[in-house]
């Protein structure tokens, strides 16, 4: 996650996620994200002034991770949590610490902020799980 000091420019790869208020500090959100190719959820996470973006994907099954809509965090929030088998991610980095996919990552979304406004850069849509949206 960067700060810039430009606005980035909307465009194929680059596309305005939430506003910093959206997600609670620290706590987390879910968003899904559109695109032309298809249609992705993402996890943001903020602890004070930086946010850690994933897709909403667990790497053991492909499943969303949210316990409810945006609930992501343990209890004490020291984790992202995986609602279907109770996999443990490091904020930080997205690394599985515990459970069936322990040693594997949450895929990380590039991620900038300006004016309080975050913006990612879309993955690649080959190998990304794009659903189609019809």
């Amino acid at each position: 996650m960067i700060t810039v000091t430009k606005k980035p420019e909307m465009n194929d790869t680059i596309v305005r996620l939430c506003a910093m208020d959206d997600i609670p500090e620290e706590g987390s959100n879910g968003f899904l994200v559109e695109t032309t190719e298809g249609r992705f959820g993402t996890l943001v996470v903020r602890k004070k002034t930086k946010i850690f973006v994933y897709k909403n994907s667990c790497p053991h099954i492909g499943t969303p991770l949210d316990i409810k809509a945006g609930q992501f965090l343990t209890l004490d929030k020291s984790r992202i949590i995986c609602s279907t088998h109770g996999a443990l991610f490091r904020i930080e980095d997205g690394y599985c610490v515990s459970g069936p996919c322990a040693g594997s990552s949450l895929l990380a979304l590039s991620a900038m902020i300006y004016d309080d406004e975050i913006f990612i850069n879309l993955p690649k849509p080959k190998g990304f799980g794009l659903k189609k949206v019809y």
